[in-house]
């Protein structure tokens, strides 16, 4: 079937490991395989997903579309504006 020495080989029980801990075993051309992230501790799947909001991203994306919160909204109106930005707007 296979070429005997043209192909690399063949561990089908090859050992994940995040971490220090073995997460699962796949068929793989290398016996261990070290990750970081995997299904089981990716923000995604577990549901700890987390917006990191940088620069006021976020709210300027909100408040584009629309879906500001208004009580955040009011803390911001109590500030003072440079008069520039209000000549811009």
């Amino acid at each position: 079937m296979a070429k005997k020495s043209i192909h690399p080989q063949w561990y089908p029980e090859a050992k994940v490991i995040c971490n220090g801990k073995v997460v699962m075993t796949v068929g793989s051309t290398k016996p261990e395989l070290n990750v970081d992230v995997w299904s089981g501790n990716h923000p995604f799947y577990t549901g700890n997903q987390k917006i990191i909001d940088t620069e006021g991203r976020v709210e300027r994306f909100l408040r584009k579309y629309g879906m500001f919160d208004q009580s955040a909204s009011s803390q911001e109106e109590s500030k003072p504006e440079d008069s520039t930005q209000e000549e811009q707007k």
